[in-house]
């Protein structure tokens, strides 16, 4: 099978049984969203989640967050993981959108990527879920599911991944197709047992195909 046959396969599959798909963190407005995923940086959607209502309920805006401290924000979060980081780089990146950016979430990856506790991988997740942008946000689910499966061989390193993906998947279904992955990964092609029995995608699938020699 080719690369681009086992693309081919995988997405149609997709297409079919995961119409609609998107990510489960909470949000009303672009802010929101922003707040949520630098949260959820190695950490549950489901704790982001309890974690933001009141959160953004007292600072729903940048205006607003900005103007409070670290160590107040700390006390809304501090159940996630790496709490102080994370509530420095809430004040600080709430402080540079309003400085440089009038208090609007930026829709350009790189200008996304030049606020505090915003890496590529955030910045992705913005440009696809808010703007619909082809970009491809990999976290550990993207790159094992797509290793596992075949629509990569070998990646060092997410940017790896993500080139290969952007390359050979539909630009009008990459905002898609991350979600695809994630939640296939999340739900079935677990990392320590992946749910091969369950799998819709074992025909096409690398891993499962290896499996099936080894055994």
């Amino acid at each position: 099978m080719t690369t681009s046959q086992r693309y081919k396969h995988i997405i149609s599959w997709f297409t079919e049984n995961v119409p609609v798909a998107e990510t489960e963190l909470q949000y009303t407005d672009p802010f929101g969203l922003l707040v949520a995923v630098i949260l959820s940086a190695q950490c549950t959607d489901k704790r982001v989640n309890l974690i933001t209502p009141p959160l953004l309920a007292d600072f729903p805006t940048p205006q607003l967050m900005a103007s409070t401290t670290p160590e107040v924000i700390f006390e809304y979060i501090r159940s996630v993981s790496y709490p102080n980081n994370k509530a420095k780089h809430l004040v600080a990146m709430a402080q540079k959108l309003m400085s440089d950016f009038g208090g609007v979430v930026p829709d350009d990856v790189d200008k996304l990527q030049t606020l505090p506790g915003v890496g590529r991988k955030t910045a992705n997740v913005m440009a696809s879920v808010i703007f619909n942008k082809p970009a491809m946000a990999v976290d550990t689910h993207v790159f094992r599911v797509s290793e596992r499966l075949g629509l990569t061989t070998n990646s060092k390193n997410p940017l790896q991944t993500e080139h290969k993906l952007v390359k050979n998947i539909p630009a009008s279904l990459i905002p898609k197709a991350h979600h695809w992955l994630i939640l296939h990964g999340r739900y079935i092609c677990q990392a320590r047992k992946p749910k091969c029995q369950e799998c819709g995608l074992k025909e096409w699938c690398r891993y499962y195909e290896s499996k099936l020699i080894s055994d």
